[in-house]
């Protein structure tokens, strides 16, 4: 007898409703912040559900007096309990949701110079719930991108990691990088970058601009990856799965073909001498039966 499932993307279980852990697996394994900017950018992606965490501006104080003008940085023992609240309850309900296919999607994306982050969630009454959070580090030859080049290979990192989701979907899709738009609009740009668009015509998506202060979850998750230096496991696949884009087949011409075309339609061979049509017809006559 089963014990335990995933459905609907949550983990059902005799405990009860979970969420994934898959989906919060890049949360979870949030190293604390070491510097100033490691605590800015950590305080805009959980202050962008403060209103699903209770006390929020309690629970952040420790950590938000360290950005107090002129005040040392000292990552105590009150600031880590902060930090673990904090992370704890960005990756249980009502914040992580299962999805609700009777609405569209929305991506955040966003690349930093060492990684690329993704979030994919829903709006509801107005209000963004994320579903699945996801980063990856970008590899030797990747980190030679321009910008721009980067901010669109986090849109295809994004539509690969959850394309069984977003398959036959309205998606949209945010990102701090408006050049995007006109990249996809372009019909002279790298063959790189034409490949990647035909792979995104595949989805209904429709791109917005976003500016990085307004898009601190997917900038946040981009840029932990920065600072983790162990190493990475698996590289972004810049290729869906099945991929048969521009693939020319060679398709054999039957034996019997130049026999059909004469059948049909009295057609020769025009390259045919008099005896090759001797023998054309005799064969014609042999592997014929009306």
């Amino acid at each position: 007898m089963v014990q335990e499932g995933i459905v609907l993307g949550h983990r059902v279980s005799k405990d009860g409703i979970e969420v994934d852990k898959a989906k919060i697996e890049v949360i979870e394994k949030l190293p604390p912040p070491t510097s100033i900017k490691g605590i800015r950018s950590f305080l805009g992606h959980a202050g962008f559900y403060r209103r699903f965490i209770k006390d929020f501006s309690r629970v952040s104080k420790p950590l938000c007096t360290l950005l107090e003008q002129n005040r040392p940085f000292d990552f105590n023992e009150d600031c880590m309990q902060a930090f673990l609240e904090l992370k704890k309850k960005l990756v249980s309900a009502p914040i992580v949701v299962a999805p609700d296919w009777s609405l569209p999607f929305e991506l955040m994306c966003d690349a930093s110079d060492h990684a690329v982050g993704a979030v994919l969630g829903q709006r509801k009454e107005k209000v963004f719930h994320a579903i699945y959070y996801s980063s990856r580090t970008l590899s030797d030859a990747q980190l030679n991108y321009t910008t721009t080049e980067k901010e669109l290979l986090a849109v295809v990192f994004a539509f690969d990691k959850f394309r069984s989701i977003l398959v036959g979907t309205k998606v949209t899709v945010y990102t701090d990088h408006s050049a995007i738009k006109y990249l996809i609009a372009k019909k002279d740009a790298k063959p790189r970058l034409i490949r990647w668009i035909l792979l995104l015509q595949e989805f209904d998506l429709e791109i917005k601009d976003k500016k990085g202060s307004e898009n601190q979850v997917a900038d946040h998750l981009s840029r932990l990856e920065a600072g983790d230096k162990r190493e990475v496991k698996e590289s972004i696949r810049e290729t869906f799965p099945d991929e048969q884009l521009l693939t020319i087949q060679q398709i054999a011409i039957p034996w019997y073909a130049d026999f059909a075309n004469y059948l049909v339609s009295g057609l020769l061979p025009p390259e045919m001498n008099s005896q090759q049509k001797k023998k054309f017809f005799h064969d014609v006559k042999a592997y014929y039966w009306d």
